[in-house]
């Protein structure tokens, strides 16, 4: 049996595993098994590297080894790191380090075979021979698109990583912005054309510096209430770079997976989008959130406060009550508390169900995953096309920490940015308690008149105080 044959039923077997496990990724109750499936095609494919033919017959593969092993230490000493250490409330800044990674290795990858080809062109001008004929046509173009797709996810990626972390605060839109991101792209493909039909250095440094500053600007004006499709745009080009590199090594097991996260990736900002009823465009180039244009005007009447003791006892005598978790309940870490407060109402004979917007949170999937982490059943989480005939018979919905997504001004004002934006019908319960932390439009900079609603009262506070208060006064029934 060849060490080639050897290699490549490895990759297949590898590519079939991303395959299951990413099916497996598809829901709560068997993601932990889908990462494990991926987790053990990734060491296949990782191992059988050490044996690849391609690595052997290269000059130097004692120093080829040493720089392997020392890039999988580095690599998994920070991924354990980060992996033992990082609280699940920072879980989307995360995904976005790591995904830009993905990104920046792929546009690494491509950066070396172009350079490789200058490098052969160099040693013989006369020639006459451009990167085109060297790498072969179709080796060239995808390689040169996988760079710029990798380039733009690469620093797009950190981008949404620094806001996501609070190391950018702020959404920084300059004078015609979108003509400047245009103006880059242009100037970017033209200089990728430049790179298929020269053998100069120059072309090829321009070309990365394009792609580069241009991933940064198309992330830069984006607000943060659009992040979970930014996150799951990105996470796309990062596969569709790494399935055009794979190409380019002839890497099958690069090629499939990076396909199949392409593929999953782009369905999944389609549907973030949709879950907006907004197009993607209108997410890239909006600037949505961006700024004090982003707020509404101001809304009649005043919001009504409640005390953590009544709003326990109006919970406790209910026949149900939905619990609507945003990015607020991230932030404060309340989710193990609001479990508890769940635990203490169904003790009481209380129905109580979670209700999940698509894009609540700083991540697709953000809130399933706070909410897996406490402990809570998956058979009490519910989507919104579930919950929401649920809502006219709900007795007391409990907003904790969400905004956009229970806001009615997207069925009712048409000037509002997110009109026409799905949302989680709250305004159709009997009671509604909403824990804010304070009376500020929070982090998206909209007002949301379900504040002001004659049913609705404000329970101010830090959310893992709030829902420590509300166990307390359940525990005291």
């Amino acid at each position: 049996m060849s060490t080639n044959f050897i290699v490549q039923i490895s990759y297949l077997a590898a590519a079939a595993l991303f395959i299951f496990g990413l099916k497996g990724m598809s829901s709560p109750r068997t993601a932990r098994r889908g990462i494990v499936w991926a987790g053990i095609g990734m060491l296949i494919a990782t191992l059988v590297t050490f044996i690849h033919p391609d690595l052997l017959a290269l000059d130097g593969i004692a120093i080829n080894y040493v720089l392997i092993v020392l890039a999988l230490v580095i690599g998994a000493a920070w991924a354990w790191r980060t992996g033992k250490t990082v609280a699940m409330t920072d879980m989307p800044q995360m995904v976005a380090l790591f995904n830009g990674m993905g990104g920046g290795a792929a546009a690494a990858i491509a950066a070396i075979e172009l350079l490789r080809a200058q490098t052969t062109i160099a040693a013989d001008p006369a020639a006459g021979l451009v990167i085109g004929q060297v790498m072969r046509i179709d080796v060239a173009i995808l390689g040169i698109l996988g760079a710029l797709i990798g380039s733009v996810a690469f620093t797009g990626s950190l981008i949404a990583w620094a806001k996501l972390d609070g190391r950018m605060r702020r959404n920084r839109v300059v004078p015609a912005q979108q003509l400047i991101n245009l103006a880059l792209f242009v100037a970017t493909i033209l200089c990728g054309i430049w790179v298929f039909f020269t053998g100069e250095l120059l072309p090829i440094l321009l070309f990365f510096a394009l792609a580069l500053v241009l991933g940064a600007f198309i992330a830069i004006p984006i607000g943060g209430a659009d992040m979970p499709v930014v996150i799951s745009l990105f996470n796309a080009l990062t596969g569709l770079a790494v399935g055009f590199e794979g190409y380019v090594l002839g890497n099958p097991a690069m090629i499939i997976a990076g396909t199949v996260v392409g593929a999953a990736g782009s369905l999944l900002t389609h549907l973030m989008a949709k879950a907006m009823n907004r197009p993607l465009t209108n997410v890239l180039f909006s600037g949505f959130g961006t700024g004090p244009a982003a707020a509404a005007g101001a809304t009649e009447g005043e919001q009504k406060e409640i005390q953590a003791e009544d709003a326990g006892i109006m919970m406790a005598y209910a026949e149900q009550v939905v619990i609507v978790p945003g990015y607020g309940m991230a932030v404060a870490q309340a989710q193990h508390k609001i479990w508890e407060l769940v635990q203490l109402l169904q003790a009481r004979g209380v129905r109580v169900k979670f209700a999940i917007h698509p894009v609540a949170g700083r991540m697709p999937g953000h809130m399933n995953v706070l909410l897996a982490e406490a402990g809570v059943p998956y058979d009490l989480i519910f989507d919104m096309d579930e919950i929401n005939p649920e809502f006219p018979k709900t007795t007391v919905a409990l907003v904790i920490g969400a905004n956009d997504v229970v806001n009615p001004s997207a069925r009712t004002d048409a000037s509002s940015p997110i009109y026409g934006m799905p949302i989680l019908d709250v305004d159709k319960a009997e009671n509604i308690i909403v824990v804010k932390r304070g009376k500020g439009t929070g982090f998206s900079g909209l007002e949301n008149p379900l504040f002001y609603h004659d049913k609705t009262r404000m329970l101010y506070g830090d959310g893992q105080e709030v829902a420590n208060q509300l166990v307390q006064v359940l525990k005291e029934l």
